[in-house]
């Protein structure tokens, strides 16, 4: 339990889980399928030492180097970055970037001005089912908009989560092409000034977007229950503030304002309203077609760090790193199994290593879990891999 975890001892325990759990052998070959077909040793690593002593530019040859350069430095903080045509270490200066996975970094911060339940570094159970939905449908879009397939989902260590898309495609994906995929993917637009930040317009719904509210809809009573959105008068005025039409707003705060301050009740009896409206004001369509799409939307889609997505020069946290502040393992995990991950049973370093520790066989069998939802990954990957390169012989053999 993070209760008993205590960072100062993060130094001693790191040897120990690098060289008895992290799973050195599947790590390489995953970062080796993702260098292809660059050598392995031109891939980025960096190290973050015990006092935030901060290394770039490393780089392996194999899992042999790989495991000496652990136990050497003991990183309390490993990031992956980007493939050069060079080893990092050599020509950092003139280095030129040949892949990349395709990623993406949604953190819980990002939702502050909408959850109520935690805010900045903390995080619970209710507050985890906005990363439930951004993780669907971060992933069906990437699937069924985008044909990727190799789809890694690790959980961050703390309040959040990364995408690692492994495709060939995606990896060798220039700057603007990550960039138009970012963008597609992001609804929410503006800043903390501003009150109304989904705006879907009035022509048909794109139908993944459509999708998306499908996907919504699913947690939605539940999420607005555990957050009370519109509980309280304050929650409930910067609710207004997202109805654009002054006429219908003024009917929403009489009727809601009446009401008992339970949000999922004052919810039903917007949506009654905002029905009946519409169908005695014929021209407000213009204004509020999709008003209720808006505001889910707007509640609970994914907020994305688009930033780390359109560049490559952002590094990313590695599958299995431990967090310092937590001690917990950025364990690797099944989308379609977000929805039942417990915070308090992702492994921690200490109860991995304390076989006295109540929760040890818990976390230690989430971590052969973990592990397994990793390989399933890379094998599919190599798989791929395996395949496009002997298409492209074939394509040359023809030419």
């Amino acid at each position: 339990m993070v209760g008993n975890y205590d960072e100062n001892l993060l130094s001693d325990m790191l040897p120990v889980y690098y060289t008895r759990l992290f799973p050195q052998n599947i790590f390489c070959r995953w970062l080796a399928c993702g260098n292809s077909p660059q050598p392995l040793s031109n891939r980025e690593l960096s190290f973050t030492l015990a006092d935030d002593v901060y290394i770039r530019y490393l780089s392996i040859s194999n899992q042999k180097e790989f495991q000496a350069l652990l136990q050497k430095k003991c990183p309390h903080k490993l990031d992956i970055g980007a493939v050069y045509n060079n080893k990092p270490s050599i020509s950092r200066h003139d280095a030129v970037v040949l892949a990349r996975e395709l990623v993406f970094d949604i953190d819980l911060t990002d939702y502050d001005e909408v959850r109520t339940c935690c805010q900045e570094a903390k995080v619970c159970d209710k507050c985890w089912k906005f990363m439930v939905i951004a993780c669907e449908i971060i992933h069906t879009s990437l699937k069924d908009d985008f044909g990727f397939q190799n789809i890694l989902w690790v959980f961050s260590g703390r309040r959040g989560i990364h995408c690692w898309v492994s495709d060939y495609e995606a990896r060798t994906l220039d700057s603007p092409g990550r960039g138009a995929i970012a963008d597609y993917l992001c609804l929410i637009i503006g800043g903390d000034n501003q009150n109304k930040k989904v705006h879907l317009g009035v022509d048909n719904l794109h139908s993944s977007i459509r999708r998306s509210i499908g996907i919504i809809d699913k947690y939605f009573d539940e999420v607005m229950l555990d957050q009370e959105f519109i509980g309280t008068p304050e929650r409930l005025q910067k609710f207004l503030k997202m109805i654009p039409d002054e006429t219908f707003r003024d009917i929403v705060e009489k009727n809601l304002a009446k009401l008992s301050e339970s949000s999922l009740e004052r919810w039903k009896s917007f949506v009654n309203i905002y029905d009946t409206y519409l169908r005695e004001n014929g021209n407000a369509i213009r204004k509020i077609k999709y008003l209720l799409e808006e505001i889910k939307i707007q509640y609970c889609y994914p907020r994305l760090d688009v930033n780390v997505t359109k560049g490559f020069n952002h590094l990313l946290k590695s599958p299995f790193s431990i967090h310092p502040k937590t001690g917990k393992v950025s364990v690797v995990f099944k989308p379609n199994n977000a929805r039942n991950m417990k915070l308090d049973e992702i492994p921690t370093i200490y109860t991995l290593l304390d076989d006295s520790s109540p929760d040890n066989v818990q976390h230690q069998n989430n971590m052969r879990s973990a592990v397994k939802n990793f390989q399933e990954v890379v094998f599919s990957l190599e798989k791929a891999e395996a395949m496009r390169r002997r298409n492209d012989a074939n394509t040359t053999l023809e030419f």
